[in-house]
């Protein structure tokens, strides 16, 4: 939370990072178009076509978020992302301080795994993580950025990783477009009430 309550600073982006599984769906039938006083219309029908991720990144004080689809979850494919992050999206910056949950893969053992060591070592340098406590992943900024993706772009069949991919990248190019952020209200002050049992305390 004090994290949260923290100036921009450019050379220190407080960047969340979450991911979402989704299903992918194609109809079976064509649906059938809109008329007057009556929506399109769908067949209950509908053909499974596996699932895709959504990892999405989001900067909070910046306005900024991204969003990349991915057929698996591994450590490989966060550190990828993270790896966008820090050598194109934040190549000046001296630390990206990366707000995400407790997940194995989301951690520097992900770079060592994926890229060389130099690289690796270069990635782990610049990152410092920041848990959201367990069952507390809520508190990660990002969640409820990905909960307005589903309910403006994801409610909705999906035929292919590829269409996904589309939707997903142009929903996020228009929220970067309106500069589209979080009221974040949750403060220390409210957590040191809310979530007293996480907070230590003096043994009498």
């Amino acid at each position: 939370m004090d994290l949260y309550e923290e100036s921009y600073d450019s050379l220190r982006p407080v960047v969340c990072f979450d991911e979402r599984p989704c299903q992918l769906l194609a109809e079976v039938r064509a649906p059938l178009s809109a008329t007057p006083g009556q929506p399109e219309r769908h067949d209950h029908e509908y053909e499974r076509r596996g699932t895709a991720h959504v990892l999405m990144t989001f900067e909070p004080l910046r306005g900024w978020r991204r969003t990349s689809v991915t057929e698996r979850r591994r450590g490989r494919e966060f550190a990828e992302e993270v790896r966008h992050l820090a050598e194109e999206v934040y190549p000046k910056a001296e630390c990206i301080r990366l707000v995400c949950d407790n997940l194995s893969t989301h951690s520097s053992a992900a770079f060592y795994e994926t890229f060389p060591a130099e690289q690796a070592r270069r990635l782990a340098r610049r990152i410092e993580f920041i848990y959201t406590p367990v069952h507390g992943s809520w508190l990660n900024m990002v969640e409820i950025e990905i909960s307005v993706l589903v309910r403006q772009c994801l409610r909705r069949r999906l035929p292919d990783i590829e269409t996904l991919r589309l939707e997903a990248s142009a929903w996020s190019d228009e929220r970067n477009r309106l500069g589209a952020s979080v009221d974040w209200r949750f403060t220390t002050e409210d957590a040191r009430v809310k979530l007293c049992k996480l907070y230590p305390s003096i043994e009498h």
